[in-house]
């Protein structure tokens, strides 16, 4: 997402034997890129803070908490929405991927999404970005604000309705209708 980081930590250099904390506090400058980069409107407060371990001789996991404010266009008025979001975050960088099943024409995921390939460094940033951009709420809706309803067609026409388009209500209706001429028949 971002150019290399400068928070990039180098493997080689982590404590097998202790953790390696982190907090990453971004100002302003940075700020203003990674809303641009998130296509956000603003994004006033991001902190990221963890710490990475040794889970066994060759694997590691960073794991942390996310915090920030963020500022969206609402998807109906484009308003401004603010959200803030918490998050805990765990990733776990491998050495060895586990097998996945391959087929020719398609290749399984693995269902356990935070696992990573294990590469020479390990970017908090890098993650912290991933983790604000899965966070983000993806349909951000301002207080009031409603889907009306479009209606579109030809000059001198009547245009179709929700409920012109669905013919099993009307049957539905027609049924109630003649159930309740039958009890009355006695």
């Amino acid at each position: 997402m971002t150019n290399a980081s400068t928070q990039a930590l180098r493997v080689s250099d982590l404590s097998q034997t202790r953790p390696t904390r982190f907090t990453l506090i971004p100002e302003e400058p940075a700020l203003h890129g990674i809303a641009r980069e998130l296509d956000l409107k603003a994004l006033r407060k991001l902190r990221f803070t963890g710490q990475i371990v040794a889970e066994g001789k060759r694997d590691w996991r960073l794991e942390g908490h996310l915090g920030a404010t963020v500022v969206q266009p609402c998807v109906v008025t484009l308003a401004p929405v603010t959200t803030r979001i918490e998050e805990k975050v765990l990733r776990r960088f491998l050495a060895q991927m586990p097998d996945l099943a391959e087929d020719d024409e398609e290749i399984e995921m693995a269902e356990d999404d935070s696992i990573e390939p294990l590469g020479s460094v390990i970017d908090p940033e890098a993650v912290m970005i991933e983790a604000l951009a899965l966070a983000l709420p993806l349909y951000p809706r301002a207080d009031g604000a409603e889907i009306g309803a479009a209606t579109y067609t030809e000059p001198g026409k009547e245009a179709l309705k929700d409920e012109d388009l669905k013919p099993f209500a009307g049957l539905a209706a027609l049924r109630d209708k003649l159930a309740g001429n039958e009890g009355s028949d006695g």
